[in-house]
């Protein structure tokens, strides 16, 4: 059996150097804390999202810098901002939503970026191996509890350095009563 750690997923934004410039007027990222993914950081920087008169304030951004930005939405600030979007893997983001940025010296309008990241278990390949999961992409996961039950498509994502964690956004960690650290089962769905 197969048990893995939670990691609660808030909002947040992945930027590259050059939209974090226009945002922010310099390109150093400010270490707040680590996070449970190898090179991964939360940065004392936030923004605020924007659609019309919608906003969101206060969105961390995370390094360190990418090649695309991206922002990361639960489906309930997609109702607060009056967008929709799709549930996508990290970095796929041709032909999602756009949203604006603001930051404390500029603003910038993105075309595409805004997603509602897949629920995903971050592994190395070892792991595969280890768990008997060659080959598979999507794994179910049961959680107990007063507010248990089944959560079907969570993705595997393997990588050369990872640490083994779940991540979920807050809707789906609020709707199953989980928060980080908290361990679930991870199993494959047989076909009958």
């Amino acid at each position: 059996m197969m048990k893995v750690s939670i990691g609660v997923s808030a909002r947040h934004v992945h930027l590259t150097r050059e939209t974090y410039v226009k945002l922010f007027g310099d390109d150093y990222l400010e270490k707040l804390r680590d996070l449970d993914q190898p090179g991964q950081f939360a940065t004392m920087s936030v923004l605020t999202l924007q659609n019309d008169d919608y906003e969101i304030p206060n969105v961390r951004i995370l390094g360190p810098f990418r090649d695309y930005n991206q922002v990361e939405v639960s489906r309930t600030d997609c109702h607060q901002l009056h967008l929709t979007t799709e549930v996508r893997t990290s970095g796929d983001i041709k032909g999602t939503t756009g949203i604006t940025l603001v930051g404390p010296v500029g603003k910038v309008k993105l075309k595409e970026g805004l997603i509602l990241a897949n629920r995903h278990i971050h592994m190395l390949p070892s792991d595969v191996e280890k768990y008997g999961l060659q080959g598979v992409k999507t794994v179910c996961v049961k959680v107990d509890g007063e507010k248990g039950g089944i959560m079907k498509n969570v993705y595997l994502k393997v990588l050369d350095e990872a640490a083994l964690r779940l991540h979920l956004d807050t809707d789906d960690a609020n709707a199953f009563d989980l928060k980080d650290d908290d361990e679930v089962e991870v199993f494959i769905e047989r076909e009958n």
